[in-house]
């Protein structure tokens, strides 16, 4: 497996494949005077943003979270541009871009640092060469306190390892039929 990708590569990456729409190919920081959480390519990744669709999770139902028969009423959803998570508690989203990852690559997302000096804990699995859609994310708040997710800005980096030319996977998530493939909005767990 190659190292991690530059800057450059993503650039290109995102015009030949399309890997990555809306696609901002510098970062982010200030458009006009407003503060913002940046977002876009930064030296060697790209940060997502966060869609304005979420579900927070709630004990209103007092339902038991269970990755295997997932029941709706353990969350509440949510459209706008703030979220408030409460404390202690956790809610779902999904990236504003869309991403088709090339066979040849392998993509890892962490949390940003503003986040995480806030608390608050974004966490995404791997997305595996020739997946494709929006991304669910989670976040996590740890703190006693109400937390806030600002939608349409940065939330988490997308770091890009490419393959060797010959050692590409012989199955990528495609061939296998992934039961999260193509997935569109918040997407709750599936088994």
């Amino acid at each position: 497996m190659a190292g991690i990708k530059s800057d450059r590569w993503i650039r290109r990456m995102a015009a030949e494949h399309r890997m990555i729409e809306p696609f901002e190919s510098g970062q982010v920081r200030r458009p006009g005077s407003e503060k913002v959480v940046s977002y876009g390519v930064s030296s060697y990744g790209y940060d997502i943003r966060c869609a304005d669709e979420f579900k927070i999770f709630t004990n209103i139902n007092t339902t038991i979270v269970d990755p295997k028969k997932f029941d709706p009423n353990s969350f509440v959803d949510f459209t706008g541009e703030i979220c408030i998570i409460p404390p202690n508690s956790f809610a779902l989203a999904r990236s504003h871009e869309f991403l088709r990852i090339p066979r040849q690559v392998l993509t890892i997302c962490l949390g940003k640092s503003t986040y995480a000096r806030c608390g608050i804990v974004v966490n995404v699995t791997p997305l595996e060469p020739e997946w494709e859609g929006h991304i669910t994310l989670e976040f996590s708040n740890t703190t006693p306190l109400p937390a806030k997710i600002y939608a349409f800005e940065g939330v988490a980096q997308l770091l890009f390892f490419e393959a060797d030319a010959d050692d590409i996977c012989e199955t990528s998530y495609k061939d296998r039929d992934g039961k999260y493939q193509g997935q569109r909005g918040v997407t709750v767990p599936k088994c």
